[in-house]
């Protein structure tokens, strides 16, 4: 997966590759540097040789130090790029998943993969990656010094080499399941604290605290529980591989001090073969303690992998029809039966067949779960039928590309959403490039803009996280002006002028009968006296169409309609 990411900067990673082989060759000279200032320069006695030899090892040095930069340059350039690059691709595909989905994922935990899993990668790609790979190098180079330097040596070397390895062979399959369980209480955390914070009013005006404390609490020793395990695995790894390394230089040691006595290798060989088994012993523990991340990054990326291996529900057609230009906003279903994937005993829609002709106000009313808001999510193609079909200007929804669809409908829901931006981006929303006198003429036609003009910066003004500045009236009214900037041939109106009060609501009323004019209007009504005029009411009961015609009508037919009309009207 990293190397999807990696590819376009190939000549990045070729130039940190050039430059992680010249500084590791550079530690490699010092050696030889060592042996010469000790066997040529110290041990001769030779003032001379021994300027030159130390010269040359600031050389070396200057030379390591150079490219050391480049290679932590472009690494590190390298990890915030491609994490960045990972970030928006696992964003991108998120946006194209269906609400099916997400009904069974919470939020947290998706934001969780989005910044925890990416951190570990960045941490991989930006320093572990490198580190390791130049221990490695710095480790064969030393390996091959060491064989030119003493044979008899290295051999003992090589024996105790895979004995070193051998506690991250055993411990690293173990801290890499420990690496994937700690990142899940992560997000578990994550969860928590998102779905909390989101709803801190109720928290607060139930006085849950207390218990919001104790469950938070517990996720977060959940999570420090599976960590300390991970981090003690790794601890042991890591003290057993410098225990081995670092036993074994000294077993060396001991074994070149009674050669350089007996005359069989001088100190200068001494010196740097001691020096490369150090680097060695360094590089085989430097590996083991990068050989936890990677294990880590490993875990996260398992789960960034299942993120994006996460097919959507709906997607478009290999070759996606066309609606017809201008849209007439026709819609029609046949004989559509559907079940929520999470409740697929429990029809939400039965057998429903309905045509709405182009510019009709139809209103759709009927009990809580009669499958209203389920025929609104089809519309949209959050959802396809389970049987039936759906046609949009004699169009199947199947054959549309989903953006196609969607941009025929403007949604008012009950409940509006207002987002942490200003008030032109939010009602700009279905419309970006709408111009700013648009989006005063839509907050007019609205009756939104009497409390917009006196903000401090008018339409510029900032809303807040979820439009916590302004009342619910005032975000209803500006849910409607983004769907009066729209412009989409069909309206879906979700009960909505349900948060206004009696003065606003009249206004809006008017404003919304101006604009229903040109469109097709679907409404869902829970307050009939909003729907008395409609052509047509259509009434759901247990996802079936039980009953349509006009107020009138209906109420003289004493069926349910009837019932409801009593139960507010008190007729």
């Amino acid at each position: 997966m990293l190397w999807t990411y990696v590819r376009p900067y190939r000549l990045r990673v070729i130039g940190a590759a050039v430059a992680l082989v010249i500084a590791a060759a550079s530690v490699l000279a010092i050696g030889q540097g060592l042996r010469r200032v000790i066997d040529h320069g110290i041990a001769k006695g030779n003032p001379g040789l021994l300027d030159q030899a130390l010269l040359g090892l600031l050389v070396v040095i200057t030379v390591m130090a150079l490219a050391t930069y480049c290679r932590f340059y472009l690494v590190t350039w390298l990890g915030e790029r491609v994490t960045a690059d990972i970030r928006r691709g696992v964003f991108d595909h998120i946006l194209e998943l269906s609400p099916a989905f997400f009904e069974l994922t919470r939020t947290g935990e998706i934001i969780s993969r989005l910044t925890n899993d990416t951190a570990l990668l960045e941490v991989v790609v930006g320093s572990s990656a490198s580190f390791a790979l130049r221990n490695f190098l710095l480790m064969i180079g030393a390996l091959i010094m060491l064989a030119i330097t003493s044979l008899k040596l290295t051999t003992l070397v090589l024996i105790c080499v895979p004995l070193v390895f051998l506690p991250m062979m055993i411990f690293g399959r173990r801290v890499r399941k420990l690496s994937r369980a700690s990142q899940d209480r992560v997000a578990e955390v994550a969860a928590y604290i998102d779905e909390t914070l989101h709803e801190i009013r109720t928290v607060q005006a139930y006085a849950h605290e207390i218990h919001d404390r104790a469950l938070f609490g517990a996720r977060v020793e959940a999570h420090f529980t599976t960590a300390q395990h991970r981090i003690r695995l790794r601890a042991l790894m890591v003290t057993q591989v410098l225990f081995l390394a670092f036993g074994a230089i000294g077993v060396i040691l001991w074994i070149g001090g009674h050669d350089v006595v007996a005359g069989r290798i001088s100190a200068g060989d001494l010196s740097a073969f001691v020096f490369y088994a150090v680097l060695v012993a360094g590089a085989v523990g430097a590996v083991a303690e990068v050989f936890g991340d990677l294990q880590r990054a490993a875990g996260a990326a398992e789960r960034l992998l299942e993120l994006l291996a996460t097919p959507s529900a709906i997607t478009a057609p290999a070759t996606p029809a066309q609606l017809p230009v201008p849209a007439r906003g026709a819609v029609s279903l046949t004989h559509v039966t559907f079940a929520y994937p999470t409740r697929p005993a429990t029809p939400a829609l039965r057998d429903v067949s309905l045509e709405i002709a182009p510019g009709e106000k139809v209103a759709i009313v009927g009990p809580s779960g009669a499958g209203k808001t389920t025929l609104f999510q089809l519309l949209l193609r959050y959802y396809d039928p389970d049987q039936g079909n759906l046609t949009i200007d004699g169009v199947d929804h199947r054959t549309l590309d989903p953006r196609v669809l969607r941009n025929a409908f403007a949604l008012v829901p009950q409940e509006p959403v207002i987002f942490a931006a200003s008030v032109a981006d939010n009602v700009r929303y279905g419309r970006p490039d709408a111009s700013e006198e648009d989006v005063i003429a839509a907050c007019r036609a609205a009756y939104a803009w009497e409390f917009i003009e006196p903000m401090p910066d008018g339409i510029r003004t900032e809303l807040g996280e979820r439009g916590v500045r302004l009342s619910g009236g005032q975000r209803q009214r500006l849910a409607i002006a983004r769907a009066v900037l729209a412009r989409r041939p069909v309206l879906l109106l979700d009960e909505a002028t349900s948060s206004l009060d009696s003065e606003s609501e009249r206004l809006v009323q008017l404003a919304l009968s101006e604009l229903m004019r040109e469109h097709t209007t679907l409404i869902i009504a829970h307050r009939l006296a909003t729907v008395q005029n409609v052509d047509r009411i259509v009434v759901f009961d247990h996802g079936r169409i039980v009953e349509h015609g006009t107020h009138t009508e209906l109420v003289a037919r004493d069926g349910l309609y009837a019932k409801l009309a009593a139960l507010q009207f008190g007729i």
